[in-house]
Order: structure tokens, then sequence, then C-alpha cells
């Protein structure tokens, strides 16, 4: 069982804002030992199928680094399963809590980047990705490139897991292997879920465990959006 935190504790989190310079919007995410770099770039384009909508896009790539894991990861140009499952997660998370209409034939790509992976790497990219966003939507307000920010809302995610009868949150990497439930919920600032991912790895488990689950996390989540606030303050 956990020591070094109670089970209802986020591990130490720092949004580290403006951390690249060649892109409108970079985050360096710190979950506990987990680090995601997250950039923002635009094209005044949109994809084929969207052109002449009225509206823009917003997706993303997601890699773990060579060096980023004990294991060293291999460069490779072709995106696996497990990675492109991330990668829409990630989009669609964002989307969740953008106004296409009010970015026109504007394309926001999001680059999460994984420098270091001790669990929750995809939810620490979308908790960063979204205070990279919100910066790069501001920075083209500002430039006169957009009327107004097309963010609607924070969104956050943070991992759980059940041990036993016991609830645990954000994960780390030995805690995420051993759980006999693991899951990633994904929620937006008012409050609102925008997707749950849960597993049982042995026994299935009660529904009054998921709605403990899911309590927690809404709290880890609420946490997490205050961090974002006070992160765009600084």
């Amino acid at each position: 069982m956990r020591t070094d935190r109670k089970p209802s504790e986020l591990r130490p989190v720092l949004i580290e804002r403006g951390f690249t310079k060649m892109t409108p919007g970079s985050v360096l995410m710190h979950m506990g030992e987990t680090r995601v770099l997250c950039t923002i770039s635009i094209d005044f384009d949109v994809p084929p199928w969207m052109r002449d909508l009225g509206e823009g896009w917003v997706t993303a790539e997601y890699s773990m680094l060579p060096g980023s894991s004990r294991e060293r990861v291999r460069r490779s140009s072709i995106s696996g399963g497990r990675t492109k499952e991330i990668q829409r997660l990630i989009g669609r998370s964002l989307r969740a809590v953008v106004d296409l209409a009010a970015m026109p034939e504007t394309t926001a790509r999001v680059d999460c980047d994984v420098l270091q992976a001790d669990g929750g790497t995809r939810t620490a990219s979308i908790t960063g990705a979204w205070v990279a966003l919100a910066d790069a939507f501001d920075h083209l307000v500002a430039e006169g490139r957009l009327e107004r920010s097309p963010i609607v809302d924070h969104v956050a995610a943070v991992s759980a897991g059940i041990f036993g009868d016991v609830v645990l949150l954000d994960l780390d990497y030995q805690e995420d292997v051993a759980a006999d439930v693991d899951a990633n919920v994904v929620m937006t600032g008012s409050g609102k879920l925008v997707e749950v991912q849960g597993t049982a790895e042995g026994d299935p488990f009660e529904r009054s465990q998921l709605d403990e689950l899911l309590d927690l996390t809404a709290e880890g989540i609420g946490r997490l959006v205050e961090e974002q606030q006070t992160a765009r303050r600084d």
C-alpha cells in the first residue's frame, strides 16, 4: 500500500508555461516523476473534409521519447495501437471544451512528448495540453487572428486504481501495474464527464466501487483545474 501520500492525494504537480519559445503555447507538465512536454502548432487551414464548414479543428499526437522509460523506446514514424488510442483521447478531450466555430479554417496541432514516464502519461498530457492550448489561443487573439479564445471550459484528467477495497488516486507506475482495477477519467472544469476508461485486471468490481472511484477522481480533477488556473495567472 501507498506510504508516501494519502490515498486521495495527488502527486506533486507543476505546470511550467512557455517552456519552449518557438510555439505559441508550450507546457512542461510534471505529475510526480512523470514529465510531458506539450506544445501547440497552428495551421491556418483545416483537413479537406472540414473545408467550407466555417469551423476549425484540434488534433493531437503523442509519443514516448527514447530515455523516457527504463527500457529504451525506439523512435518510429508508425504509431502503434496504444499510441493512436492515446492521441485520439487527447484530441477528444480538448475538443470537448473548444468552440470549433470560434476558430474557422484554423487547426491547432497538439504534440505531447513524454520525457519521463512514471504512470499517468495520458492524463498528464491532457491536463498540460489544455494550458498550452489556452495560451496558444490567447496568442492568436492578441495577434488579431481570432476574435476571442475558443476555450469554453477547463478539462483535466487523472488516473485511479482499486487495491482490494481501497481506491487510490493518481497512480504511479508501480501502483498502476499492481492495481486490481485501473482507470483514467477526463472531466471538464464544470464537472461533466468527457471519458471514463476502467478495467478489472482480475475479478470484476462492484458498481459502488466505480462510484467511489468517480467521486475521488472528480475531487482530484477539481484540484488539477485549480493548478491550471494558478499556472495561467502566473
